[in-house]
């Protein structure tokens, strides 16, 4: 069986980061559980032009043709859909990753609240000790920001904002997405060639 991800897109900007995340684990052989709310929806729109359908079967054809060819396997979710194995301790993913991250998502999960699906499966990857990366995009940050990122931290999240670095000389927009999308994917322990490593060619500090 693959290592099983699931990917949770919320409404923060910052949505090239999650869909280039998502290509990168399909090309990685994943199996990955997708799960969107309904203002990421939005923001895949404005950001990407990305029309992300309401329905799960409507969104699985459309990124299924999107990344046709790639051989991890995709599982979408509705919103709604509490029989999904992520909504269960007793079926966990391996990891699940929250990019982008809104801050109301991530003080939601901090407190240990699960009133949406995305919120739940990250209560239950947490409670069964599963890795939790979030990608929280929003600066500057309040105290209370802070804060719930230190609870989360506490109860073994990652916390890796989409910071990129420039030692390696981007020249694209998408160098600088795939900085971030690489850092997640070395958390996630998922082999990729995004860019050289520190040592490997690259100049300068870091």
């Amino acid at each position: 069986m693959p290592e099983t991800i699931c990917l949770a897109l919320t409404g923060a900007s910052g949505m090239p980061y999650g869909i280039r995340l998502l290509e990168c684990l399909l090309a990685a052989g994943r199996r990955v559980q997708l799960l969107y709310s309904q203002v990421a929806q939005v923001v895949a729109e404005q950001e990407m032009g990305l029309h992300l359908p309401s329905r799960a079967s409507e969104a699985s054809a459309l990124l299924a043709q999107r990344f046709a060819g790639l051989p991890g396997e995709l599982q979408v979710y509705g919103r709604e859909q509490w029989f999904a194995p992520v909504a269960s301790g007793s079926n966990p993913p391996d990891a699940m990753v929250i990019c982008p991250c809104t801050l109301g998502t991530l003080a939601a999960v901090a407190q240990g609240l699960a009133s949406t699906l995305i919120e739940r499966a990250a209560d239950v990857v947490l409670k069964e000790g599963r890795k939790l990366i979030v990608v929280p995009r929003e600066t500057p940050l309040s105290t209370i920001h802070l804060e719930n990122m230190l609870r989360l931290a506490r109860a073994g999240a990652v916390i890796l904002p989409p910071n990129p670095g420039f030692y390696h000389h981007p020249q694209r927009v998408e160098d600088l997405v795939d900085f971030v999308v690489a850092r997640i994917l070395d958390r996630l322990h998922v082999a990729h060639a995004l860019m050289p490593r520190w040592g490997d060619g690259v100049a300068g500090s870091g």
